[in-house]
Formats: C-alpha cells, sequence, structure tokens
C-alpha cells in the first residue's frame, strides 16, 4: 500500500498540480494508494506519526511537496523499520531531490516508485536548541547566521501573503539573499566538532550543518557532503570585509570546490555551534527563531528512501 502525504501549498500551489499529475498516472495503472492533503505546518509530522505508530509491516510513504514536507514526513516517522520513503519533488528549493538526481517529471518519479527503484539507507541530522525544544530531525542541512536570515525572510513573506501565494525559485531566493547580504553583520564564536575539537572565529557570518550538499534553491556549499557517511559537513563564512563573501556566494551557486578565503569546512558526527549574539537558525529551510547556542548529530543509514 502506497500512502501519499501531499503539500498542496509547496511552491504556491505548485504542490497541488504535481498531485493532480501523480494521482491521474496511479488511477490510469490502477494502483491501490491512499491520499491525505495538508492544510497547515505540521500536518505531514503528525500524519507521518500517525501512519507509523505500532506499524510492523512494510509500507510506503510517498511524500510530494518541497524539502519542508520531507522534512516533517522525516520529523513525525515513530519507527523507520518496515518504512520506505518516496519522494516526488514539488517545492520551490528542491535541494534533496537535486542531491538525489530524482527526475524532474512527476510522472517520472512516480514510476521509480512503483517499480521499487534503488533503495538507500541516508543519515539524517537531528538540532536541539533552547531548554524545552528537545530535538527536531533535518534531511538535507540545518544552519544559523545569514543562510538562515533568508529562511527567515522567507517564512515573513509566506506568513504576510498567505503560504499558498508565495513561488521563490533560485533566483527570488538570490535576491532575498542578497538583501541579507547586505543587512548581515559578524558575530564571535566557536564550535565544538565531536567534543573535542574547538574552533573559534570572530567574524562568523553563517554556519551551515549537511547532510547533502546543496540548500537555499541549489547553493552547492559542501560539494563533498555525503548522505551515507555517518557524518555532517560544516561550512564556516568568516570574513572582516562584506565583499569578499560574494565571490564565495557565487562559487557555491556555480557548484565550486574552489578553497576560498574566508570559508572553512570541517567534517564530524557532532557539533555545537556558539556565537555571542542570538542568530537566525534554520533547518531543512524552515525558521527555528534566534538561538545563540545549537547543537548537531548525524544518525547514521537510518532513511531507507527510494532513489
Amino acid at each position: 500500500m502506497y500512502h501519499f502525504i501531499i503539500n498542496p501549498n509547496a511552491s504556491g500551489g505548485k504542490g497541488s498540480k504535481v498531485w493532480q499529475r501523480v494521482e491521474k498516472e496511479l488511477s490510469r495503472r490502477g494502483i491501490e494508494y491512499e491520499a491525505y492533503l495538508t492544510r497547515e505546518s505540521g500536518d505531514a509530522k503528525k500524519k507521518a506519526a500517525e501512519l507509523t505508530d505500532g506499524r510492523k509491516e512494510p509500507f510506503t510513504i510517498v511524500a510530494v511537496g518541497g524539502d519542508g514536507t520531507v522534512n516533517e514526513v522525516v520529523d513525525g516517522l515513530l519507527s523507520s523499520g518496515p518504512v520506505t520513503l518516496g519522494y516526488v519533488p514539488a517545492g520551490s528549493g528542491n535541494d534533496l531531490a537535486r542531491s538525489l538526481r530524482l527526475p524532474k517529471k512527476p510522472e517520472k518519479c512516480l514510476q521509480k516508485i512503483l517499480n521499487a527503484g534503488n533503495r538507500k539507507l541516508l543519515d539524517y541530522g537531528i538540532i536541539a536548541y533552547g531548554e524545552r525544544s528537545g530535538h527536531r530531525r533535518f534531511m538535507v542541512s540545518s544552519g544559523i547566521g545569514m543562510d538562515a536570515a533568508v529562511c527567515e525572510e522567507i517564512h515573513r513573506l509566506r506568513a504576510k501573503k498567505g503560504i499558498g501565494k508565495v513561488h521563490l525559485n533560485r533566483w527570488r531566493y538570490l535576491v532575498i539573499g542578497v538583501r541579507q547580504l547586505w543587512k548581515a553583520k559578524p558575530v564571535k564564536g566557536y564550535l565544538l566538532l565531536d567534543g573535542t575539537k574547538k574552533v573559534e572565529f570572530d567574524h562568523i557570518y553563517f554556519v551551515s550543518a549537511h547532510i547533502h550538499p546543496y540548500e537555499g534553491g541549489g547553493f552547492k556549499f559542501a560539494p563533498d557532503a555525503d548522505p551515507c557517511d555517518g557524518k555532517l559537513t560544516l561550512r564556516v563564512i568568516h570574513q572582516d570585509r562584506k565583499l569578499l563573501l560574494v565571490p564565495i556566494l557565487l562559487g557555491a551557486l556555480r557548484g565550486s570546490r574552489k578553497n576560498y578565503r574566508g570559508s572553512r569546512i570541517y567534517s564530524c558526527q557532532e557539533a555545537e555551534i556558539h556565537v555571542e549574539r542570538p542568530m537566525p537558525v534554520h533547518m531543512d529551510g524552515e525558521s527555528c527563531m534566534r538561538q545563540q547556542e545549537i547543537q548537531l548529530r548525524c544518525i547514521p543509514r537510518k532513511v531507507r528512501m527510494i532513489v
């Protein structure tokens, strides 16, 4: 049995259109399925928890939406044992789909899912912050600073205009990123890697922690990130001159592996990030408000996914 969790509002209503195409193909093939359309943030997580609570027989959950929809589904799983995940991308950024090289056409994604395709056991991350937050999972990336400020602005934009009315393509991400770069102010802070290695910085603009290489709709901040190696890849962007951030950001947009001044990359299983004043935080593009300290951890090869 296939269980579809659909975000119809993904990418300004694109999710609804993609689901119509998928539903038509399911009917044509005579496939038995159940569908659940989300109405608000958190619905996908609740449905994933409901589907996996006490479930012992193998079954498949298919997320139709963006990275945020997959994030909620993974965050809601109560048991990863018998569950296989499928994904039909319909979001703005689609960084997970880009990393996994999923087809752009919904029908081809569905074909992979119905044919069981290749299945991989993928890592996921955990972020903890605040005294009462507990923890939340992420599939693609998490971060603190300027990249999260972009997510924070997008969140405000959606709240103002209505979640189903905002379409964000790569270039709109870039425009918002330029605006946040203009407003950004660096901060002192440090990283503690695997509980032993402490690295201090005087001018942090952002730190991104990756399971997959991309974030922000195609910015390749972690070119060598491997979603099956049990490690986080951390990218620290630090500069005393703001203009020197421009080539770093353009290089990430192009997918460059160049070793830029003011950019450091680390690999670890766990990390703590401390900054001297609260900064925006995100996980898979979803805002986690402003924090001064976050803890990150990689959980190796626990998500079975059709790729």
